[in-house]
């Protein structure tokens, strides 16, 4: 018998069956207090399909977003690495835009308010969109004004109407969480003013195929973008792709520029074309590549566990720094718990106390590493592993190493 008949999300031709599967997985994000450890944890499949008609790589929604971002625990504002980032962000397009005092400044999934602050302290507008109410408290504590919503067509339509478009509208690492992409892009569309700049910021499917990043998989994420699949999508909105930048953030992302395509002040640079034709050198236009992917991450668990069973045989401590949600899918992947990894830390005080879900693994304040002296230690935001080694550099008095997973096995 054969399974449910799915539909992509961009071109709503049939699905075929996942090219990757990451087994059952509870959501990547849902830290478990300790009373909740004697309770079951429900897990979804974690599987991977890519259509064949467009070559959007997608999960099937298990789960709602109201579900998955209602109470979320991610907070920009506690990466110094994505502060800067933002920072460099908003300096560059403030002079590029010439933004003033008469702009607005808009971001769906603005998250804590970590980029609008940047731009808000320069004298701009700015307008923060964010559905999770307990992150959008932290954005109006620092003087955000923040709207508390999903964002969609409904909501563009009634900013459009009382006259709150965007001179520059901003969704960073927001379109892959996105089930409705269709109803989100035209919201994108109602939202930009005639002669407004959308950026949008995705991980590249390139790099994350490239690097072997299967962990930056999870039911959070429900598609992964090629420069080309985005440009088909915002082309079916009357929206042009006119720029692009390789960006290193989250181990290989693209900022995407759009304009509205019967706005004449900008053309397309070269950088577009370029781009998709690396893609296309890449092999994500054939069902082969994907299926090779698949492989590349079934030989990196093997490395994992090779790893970590060798260093506890010989007796060595391992624990983790940090607790990102691809941390999440890695370990649950891999079967990695508290046999191999004594625990984990994370510098938010909102999982500090809490348990990694579905391996539960504990989770304590940084300040834990130097109290235990462990022999290793598995850096799970790998990419934010400069970061993290300067941070807690002072593992090396007692002999400590780090270990990184993604895109191999290394031990610095």
């Amino acid at each position: 018998m054969s399974g449910p008949r799915h539909r992509c999300r961009g071109c709503a031709a049939d699905l075929g069956a996942p090219f990757l599967d990451l087994g059952p997985t509870p959501l990547a994000n849902s830290y478990l207090k300790a009373e909740e450890l004697d309770r079951a944890e429900p897990f979804y499949p974690l599987q991977v399909h890519v259509c064949e008609a467009c070559f959007l790589v997608q999960l099937i929604v298990v789960q709602t977003p109201e579900a998955i971002f209602g109470d979320y625990a991610y907070f920009s504002s506690y990466s110094t690495t994505w502060l800067r980032h933002a920072a460099e962000f908003a300096k560059s397009m403030g002079a590029r835009l010439a933004l003033d005092s008469r702009s607005l400044v808009m971001e769906v999934a603005s998250n804590d308010g970590y980029l609008l602050r940047a731009f808000r302290g320069e004298g701009i507008p700015v307008l923060g969109i964010e559905p999770a109410r307990n992150v959008a408290v932290a954005a109006e504590a620092a003087g955000i004004p923040t709207i508390v919503e999903f964002f969609g067509v409904r909501l563009a339509r009634e900013l459009a109407q009382s006259g709150r478009q965007a001179d520059l509208l901003v969704a960073n690492n927001v379109l892959a969480h996105v089930p409705a992409l269709e109803d989100f892009v035209e919201g994108l569309r109602i939202a930009l003013k005639p002669r407004g700049v959308l950026t949008v910021e995705v991980p590249h499917l390139l790099r994350l195929m490239a690097e072997n990043q299967f962990d930056t998989i999870y039911h959070e994420h429900f598609s992964y973008f090629s420069l080309a699949v985005v440009s088909q999508l915002f082309a079916r909105h009357g929206l042009s792709v006119v720029d692009v930048d390789e960006l290193t953030t989250h181990g290989g992302s693209l900022r995407i520029h759009a304009r509205h395509r019967n706005d004449p002040t900008q053309a397309s640079t070269e950088r577009v074309a370029a781009v998709i034709a690396a893609e296309k050198r890449a092999g994500l236009m054939t069902l082969e590549r994907y299926h090779a992917f698949a492989e590349q991450v079934r030989e990196t668990k093997r490395a994992l566990l090779d790893f970590l069973i060798g260093a506890k045989r010989k007796g060595h401590s391992i624990v983790g720094y940090g607790a990102p949600a691809k941390g999440n899918t890695l370990l649950n992947y891999c079967g990695v718990r508290t046999d191999f990894l004594d625990y984990t830390v994370d510098r938010s005080p909102y999982k500090q106390g809490r348990y990694l879900p579905g391996t539960r693994i504990p989770i304590y304040p940084p300040e834990r590493i130097a109290e235990t002296k462990p022999d290793f230690v598995l850096i799970l935001p790998w990419n934010l592993r400069e970061e993290i080694a300067g941070q807690m550099a002072s593992i090396r008095d007692w002999g400590g190493r780090f270990i990184v997973p993604v895109p191999r096995v290394e031990v610095f």
